[in-house]
Parts: C-alpha cells; structure tokens; sequence
C-alpha cells in the first residue's frame, strides 16, 4: 500500500515537472506556438532625434570716459536638447564716477585784472625808432581767473590801425614779447604815439572786462619814430611846428596894425577940430 501511493506522489510530481517544461517551451516558442518573446527596446532608440546643442555668447562693453566710466559685461549662454533647455545668464555691471570741479568765488565789486609793464617803465613815455626791435616785460595784477593764452598788440591812434605783436602766446607769470618793426607789414608804422594791449585771447579787443579777469580797456603808451638823416640846423625846416607865421596870419597882423593906426590919426584929428587939445 506504502509503495503504490510513494508511485502515484512521483508519477503527480513527474506529470508537474513536464507540464512546466511544456509551459515554459510555448512561450519562449520552442514549439512554435504562442507570441515570441519582444526584443528589449534600446535606450538610444527611444529618443525622438539628435541631441541639439545651441550656444549663445554675447559681450557687450562700454566706456565713458568723461565724468562717468561704466563697464558692463552680460554673457548668455544657451544650451537645447530634445527633452531639457537650460539657461545661465551672468551680467556684470560696474560704474566708476570721477568728478572734478573746480569754483573760484569772485567778488563782484572786485577790480578787472591788468598788467603792470616792467620794461619800458610806466612812468614815462618811452621812444622807439621805427625798424628795431621793441622788447616788453609786464607782470598780471589783480587776475582771479589766468587766461590760458593772450594777444599783445599795439594801436595807433593816427591811423586808427591795430599791428598784431603775438597771438595765442601762453599766460606765464612774467610776459615777454619782442615786436619786429623792420618787418614788412600792410599798413606801415607811423611817427606817432602807440598804445599796447594785453588781453585774453578768447575775448575780443573791446569785451567789457568783468572782475577778476583780465582787462583790455587799460594800455600803455609808447612813442614811435622814423630815423631821418642828419639835416644842418640853419637848414631844418620843422612841417609840423606851429612857430612860424604863414602869409595869411602876417597879411591880418598888417590890416589890424593899419586900422588901429588910422583910427588914431583920424582920432587926433577930430578931437583937434572942434579944440579938444586947446589950452
């Protein structure tokens, strides 16, 4: 009894063993039957196209200087796939302010600048011979604000002519000029008396002069003069000298000495008619 049922438990387990043999054989298709196993997917075929890869650089940059100095630096970088975008932006910005302002406090009131002449001397009138060379030393008074650059000229009266001596010469403490007057000008130099200006050379002859800056309206006089040669004296005939008489003046010094003597003959006679002068 023991034997046969040992018999049907191996015949029950070698029927299990086939039957799952059996199974596993139709589905891996073995025996051609049932679906056939699918082939795992490739990850690299799963993706819906290439990897796309985009890169954006932009720099920008700007320099001021004047007043403000500003820098600034963005750089943008951009990067796409099929499934994810990314996006890092770095901006830079530095500004640098550099100010510099200068004031002078000017009182109103205050004088206009001028110069004080060194050589020749302000205190007399000095003569220059036309054809030389004509130095001037002057120092600046009274200046609040210094013109970067001056003009010196010299004015004549008598012709009403301005002759230029420098132009844009540079402010030093001390000016110096030397003027050519044998050179060839337009209009030539006269015997007569010249004024020298000094004035700043961003304004004109005749500006209104302000406080602290440098004047134009006061100049100093000087006397110019053509080089004659030697004439004897009982020679020398004076043009512009106003001793001698001209014919005019001595015909009316004859007319008022001829009435004044008939007036008085005819006087004496009158009066000695009617016995005026009778004892």
């Amino acid at each position: 009894m023991r034997s046969f049922l040992l018999s049907v438990l191996y015949a029950l387990l070698l029927l299990g063993t086939v039957s799952s043999a059996w199974s596993f054989g139709s589905f891996g298709g073995f025996l051609g039957g049932g679906e056939s196993l699918e082939k795992r997917a490739d990850p690299k075929d799963a993706s819906t196209g290439p990897i796309v890869q985009t890169s954006t650089a932009t720099q920008t940059s700007t320099n001021t200087d004047t007043d403000t100095k500003t820098n600034t630096n963005t750089n943008t970088n951009t990067n796409t796939a099929s499934d994810s975008t990314s996006t890092n932006t770095k901006t830079d910005t530095s500004t640098k302010s550099e100010t510099t302002t200068t004031s002078i406090s000017i009182d109103p009131a205050a004088a206009a600048g001028g110069i004080s002449m060194i050589t020749p001397a302000s205190s007399s009138t000095s003569y220059y011979r036309i054809g030389q060379n004509v130095t001037f030393v002057w120092n600046y008074t009274s200046l609040s604000v210094t013109p970067s650059y001056v003009n010196v000229v010299a004015s004549c009266s008598l012709n009403s002519e301005t002759y230029t001596i420098s132009s844009n010469m540079s402010t030093k403490p001390t000016g110096s000029v030397v003027w050519d007057t044998d050179a060839s000008m337009t209009v030539p130099l006269l015997t007569a008396t010249y004024t020298l200006y000094v004035y700043d050379a961003s304004k004109s002859l005749d500006d209104i002069p302000s406080a602290g800056h440098l004047s134009s309206l006061v100049g100093y006089d000087f006397g110019m003069y053509i080089n004659q040669a030697y004439t004897p004296l009982n020679q020398f005939k004076c043009a512009t000298c106003n001793g001698a008489l001209s014919d005019i003046q001595r015909m009316g010094l004859k007319f008022t000495f001829g009435m004044a003597a008939i007036t008085v003959v005819s006087f004496t006679w009158f009066a000695g008619g009617f016995g005026a002068f009778a004892t």
